[in-house]
């Protein structure tokens, strides 16, 4: 945000004040919509508390402070104004301990929640500016950065039936590595190892939904991300059922539905046309699957959101309509 003097045709002095995107015309505001959509990741979390126990809720708590601490520390450093109450931080740090196993340890919830908003949001300008979603950047460093601690996954508390967690592995990794296939409804409920938030679908679908009730996501980004990975997992389960997993199968497991409802309708990192994001979401949800099927991961979500990320600038200038009366220019 910046304040601009300009003169009125009285020759008086106005301040305009020139913001940066999303721009609103109704009662809607930031903090609203931002507070709106935590409210929405509740489900989520609670899952994650139930099958994962209090340590889901630490972690949870450990990202949110984290990431509203470095917003603020990033902003009184820049001498910009504080923003840490407008509730994107609150999102980020949820949407990174969500993605995270339950025995990831304090500190990298810290590194990785730190990481994500003074370089992933921060360092682009702040909310609005940022090329990439910063939850899903902050996962990527954390990757990279402890790789097997962010693929060391224990079973839910309803599986085990003890205090101790149990090693074990996530339904797409018994997919891709195992040939082993989780039953829809564990997957549906939550009944797996996985990441917090990533391991019931129901409890997303819940919360994405009251955001589409709310009106603060586009109909068309959930529904074609998760479309696109249905048809194209389709074709492959098609051909050869023995071998792929069928399209229900990957809907539900990994995290297609957290990254659909809360990642991908993301305001400042998708593309603004309709058709931009018709092929945001298209060729998203194709990598999302290429990744899982073929690559050496065996969840591809993440590096799908992020690659379509960094296209959506030039995806938003080739799609970009004609303006009213624009002609074709003169050679």
């Amino acid at each position: 945000m910046e304040d601009k003097a300009v003169q009125s045709d009285s020759g008086a002095l106005l301040k305009l004040v020139v913001k940066s995107s999303p721009h609103f015309i109704t009662g809607d505001s930031v903090p609203k919509i931002m507070h709106t959509v935590v409210l929405a990741l509740f489900p989520a979390l609670a899952a994650g508390v139930y099958f994962f126990g209090f340590r889901a809720l630490l972690i949870t708590v450990v990202a949110v402070a984290s990431s509203m601490l470095a917003e603020y520390a990033v902003q009184k450093m820049r001498s910009k104004p504080i923003t840490v109450y407008d509730g994107s931080a609150i999102i980020t740090g949820m949407l990174i301990a969500l993605s995270l196993p339950v025995g990831f340890p304090l500190f990298g919830v810290f590194l990785g929640s730190v990481f994500a908003v003074a370089i992933g949001k921060q360092l682009f300008g702040g909310l609005g500016f940022n090329i990439f979603n910063p939850a899903l950047l902050g996962r990527a460093f954390l990757m990279a950065t402890y790789p097997v601690l962010t693929t060391t996954w224990v079973n839910p508390r309803t599986v085990q039936k003890a205090v101790d967690a149990v090693s074990a592995a996530t339904p797409l990794a018994l997919m891709k590595f195992e040939g082993k296939l989780t039953p829809i409804t564990d997957l549906f409920f939550g009944n797996v190892a996985g990441s917090l938030g990533e391991t019931s679908a129901l409890a997303i679908i819940i919360g994405g939904l009251y955001l589409r009730y709310k009106g603060y996501i586009n109909w068309k980004l959930p529904l074609g991300y998760l479309g696109s990975i249905a048809v194209f997992s389709g074709v492959f389960w098609l051909y050869n059922p023995a071998k792929y997993a069928s399209p229900l199968f990957h809907l539900f497991a990994g995290g297609a539905m957290l990254g659909a409802w809360f990642m991908v309708t993301d305001m400042v990192t998708t593309p603004v046309t309709a058709l931009g994001q018709w092929i945001f979401v298209i060729v998203g949800g194709m990598l999302a699957v290429m990744i899982r099927l073929f690559g050496g991961l065996p969840e591809g979500v993440m590096y799908s959101i992020l690659l379509m990320n960094a296209f959506v600038p030039l995806i938003n200038k080739h799609t970009r309509p004609k303006v009213f009366g624009e002609g074709e220019k003169a050679v």
